[in-house]
């Protein structure tokens, strides 16, 4: 189990500041765009990255350009896709290419959801999420049709907080953890990975692998984090508490 809670960041420096987004530093909502984006979010981004010297990602299962619009302009890196995609602070974008059998299984899990209100498809430049937080006994239903359809496709299953997803083998937040620790700012830093879902556990092992940490947000549970915190308010605090030094 992870220990409760982390120690400041200054303690840890060198850091390296990795943050998911849904669940971390926005409270989840039954759909993707319902969440509600706190008004002192970008202002503590912002102070976040003068504080590390530009050693701040958000790293997300959104699309890109989804968690931009959210965000909007920061002085962080966005990796959405799960690493797929990836936007530096000064406007570089990494383009991404659709897997091969992305389309047909698109259109698949479209029919698999069609006339079902419990079930909201999400697609993404790189790969498509199928929530059912509003259906949470189509789990199961879910999780089968999906893990045999990864099969069929060739790409593999990601699954979430009521949420259960197909992207590029390869591209999951550990990967884009250890791409951007090789590049500078980042490199030669200690990387602390917050996040609150099982779509971070590649970064939490990635961060440790690299002599960093992981935070976890939310109830105990089994994790390759070392910290936790029990919520985004316990994030936020930890946060501004950061950036003030």
């Amino acid at each position: 189990m992870a220990e409760s809670p982390p120690p400041p960041l200054s303690r840890l420096a060198p850091a390296a500041l990795f943050l998911d987004f849904d669940g971390t530093l926005v409270e989840l909502a039954d759909a993707p765009d319902a969440i509600a984006v706190p008004g002192g979010l970008k202002p503590l981004l912002d102070r976040l990255s003068a504080r590390l010297e530009g050693r701040l990602a958000i790293v997300s299962g959104r699309a890109l350009d989804d968690l931009r619009r959210h965000i909007g302009p920061a002085a962080a890196v966005l990796s959405g896709s799960h690493g797929a995609e990836l936007l530096y602070a000064d406007g570089r974008r990494v383009p991404v290419a659709a897997p091969p059998g992305l389309a047909s299984a698109r259109a698949e899990i479209r029919r698999f959801a069609a006339g079902d209100s419990g079930l909201l498809v999400e697609e993404k430049p790189a790969g498509v999420a199928l929530h059912y937080r509003l259906a949470p006994e189509r789990g199961p239903a879910v999780g089968d049709f999906l893990r045999s359809l990864a099969e069929r496709s060739g790409l593999a299953l990601q699954r979430g907080k009521m949420v259960a997803e197909l992207r590029p083998t390869g591209a999951d937040k550990g990967a884009a953890v250890r791409r951007l620790m090789a590049e500078p700012p980042f490199a030669g830093a200690r990387p602390v990975f917050v996040g609150d879902d099982l779509t971070d556990e590649d970064a939490f092992e990635a961060a440790a692998g690299l002599g960093g940490a992981g935070v976890l947000v939310g109830p105990e549970r089994p994790t390759a984090a070392r910290w936790r915190l029990d919520g985004v308010a316990g994030v936020t605090g930890w946060l501004e508490a950061a950036a003030d030094g």
